[in-house]
């Protein structure tokens, strides 16, 4: 009689859970089910197609400084030569593209991150630059010894002028709390190894000689990769991959319990769109899904002080409008309706928008018609919040007026637009976070479960480090190792810092 195959069943079709699940098909013959409870895959990575036009929510540049991440994305997708971009068999590919993005402030641009250029030092004024310049010298000699917010962290690295100019009402834009009530490790995520010390030192060698992006904090990279029609687009690719390859994805499927007994995961429950309930045994566990929904799902046995840290966890939901344009008013060269950023960031405190994404410039072939302009302005809300409940025709007016009201559109070039919600896009470092370590210890404590990802962990996962830790819990699985450190430590190392 032929020995069953063991089976791995994965919460999530996002990149950690895609990742997990082809590393298994092409490593190992066991059985691989992934549930993800969209009707599509990628999660936030996902790209949205409306009228022919290609959405991302949120743009996700394809940059490593892990060569076995950039050689996953390659083997999935090759990067395509400029001859043969317009192939009909050379979709599957990745574009090599120009990276710019910038920040939007006093009705004038600047470099993004903050480089100190000779553009930026015009744009702020003298005045500005001498304020900016001592605060900078008394924190350096004066910092503050203990961090204990994300505005101490700031401080201690820009000055409290710079701090308060560039990085406190964006901050508070995108989390929409104040600076002092987020835990400082969100600096450490996201921010670490920039300084001013480090943009002049890349603005130096800029000037000097080309530098390798592998030697660059992330941010500071001139060029990425980027999928042909959007980020979500590998992860399509991926999915079809794992299918063929013998795996199973569960679609509008929804886990809605986990059983749990001596340590061990004995199997789920899960939910589809047409309400049918079904339990699926599993050997072991990946989950991507966010921690307060997975403490949620555990029966029974979750200690009274982890439920109360899950139940206090707290998410920052995403919106962003789709909008469809003859031009822009802020124009690019060589006579481009649309100017060359991939990203603009928008500081301007008149307005509730956060970020414009410009999808010509990501990948022209995300757009149907090439004459026209398509771009994304995205908001940072809370769930159910009056952003939330908005009705789609009132917040695409809000949008459009915004958007004309600092300069960027003329309402008269509107053609189409569409609105995309996002809960849960980014875990916050507020709330009961302070105490998430209770929650991995509990959890680590389960043999056969593993958490990656970045809503699995509850951490500021870019693309690559969620990847990295969907292939270390894997590698655990295959090697027959419970414990669950090298998954943590992912994203910890100074090497995978992304900058700001």
């Amino acid at each position: 009689m032929e020995k069953s195959k063991k089976r791995v069943v994965i919460i999530g079709a996002g990149p950690a859970g895609l990742t997990a699940a082809w590393e298994l098909c092409r490593r190992s013959d066991m059985e691989v089910i992934v549930i993800e409870q969209d009707n599509t895959v990628g999660g936030i990575s996902r790209t949205v197609r409306y009228k022919g036009n290609c959405m991302d929510l949120g743009g996700h540049r394809y940059f490593s400084k892990s060569d076995a991440v950039t050689k996953w994305w390659q083997e999935l997708m090759p990067m395509a030569d400029e001859a043969a971009q317009n192939a009909v068999d050379n979709n599957d590919v990745m574009l090599l593209r120009n990276r710019l993005s910038r920040i939007y402030f006093l009705r004038r641009f600047f470099d993004y991150p903050i480089l100190l250029s000779w553009q930026t030092m015009r744009n702020l004024g003298l005045r500005r630059l001498v304020r900016i310049g001592l605060s900078y010298v008394r924190i350096r000699l004066f910092p503050i010894r203990e961090e204990r917010s994300l505005e101490d962290f700031y401080i201690n690295r820009f000055g409290r002028e710079l701090y308060e100019t560039f990085f406190r009402d964006y901050t508070q834009k995108l989390w929409g709390v104040e600076c002092s009530a987020i835990s400082p490790e969100w600096g450490n995520q996201r921010v670490k190894g920039l300084s001013i010390g480090a943009a002049l030192a890349h603005m130096a060698r800029r000037i000097v000689r080309h530098t390798d992006p592998k030697k660059v904090q992330t941010s500071l990279i001139d060029r990425f990769l980027y999928p042909k029609f959007g980020s979500g687009h590998i992860w399509e690719v991926a999915a079809k991959r794992i299918s063929k390859a013998g795996g199973k994805i569960l679609l509008d499927s929804r886990v809605t319990t986990i059983h749990v007994e001596q340590n061990q995961v004995l199997d789920i429950t899960i939910i589809d769109k047409q309400g049918c309930e079904r339990q699926i045994k599993c050997d072991w566990l990946i989950s991507s899904m966010p921690v307060r929904e997975l403490i949620a799902a555990i029966d029974g046995l979750v200690p009274s002080e982890v439920q109360k840290v899950a139940d206090g966890l707290i998410y920052r939901d995403f919106m962003t409008v789709g909008l469809l344009l003859e031009r822009m008013k802020i124009t690019g060269q060589n006579g481009k309706s649309y100017p060359p950023d991939t990203w603009i960031y928008i500081q301007e405190r008149d307005v509730k928008a956060g970020r414009i994404q410009v999808f010509n410039n990501w990948s022209p072939y995300m757009i149907q018609d090439r004459s026209k302009v398509w771009i994304g302005v995205e908001y940072f809300v809370n769930e159910n919040d009056e952003c939330w409940m908005m009705s789609d025709k009132n917040f695409i007016a809000m949008a459009v007026s915004e958007m004309e009201h600092i300069g960027m559109i003329d309402r008269a070039d509107l053609l189409d637009a569409v609105v995309i919600r996002v809960p849960k896009a980014y875990p916050a470092y507020f709330g009961t976070y302070n105490r998430i370590e209770e929650i991995r210890k509990w959890t680590d404590s389960i043999e056969n479960i593993f958490l990656v990802g970045r809503n699995g962990m509850h951490r500021y996962n870019n693309i690559d480090h969620s990847m990295l830790t969907a292939m270390a819990a894997v590698d655990n699985i295959l090697t027959g190792c419970t414990s669950k450190s090298n998954i943590w430590q992912v994203n910890v190392e100074q090497e995978y810092h992304e900058s700001k």
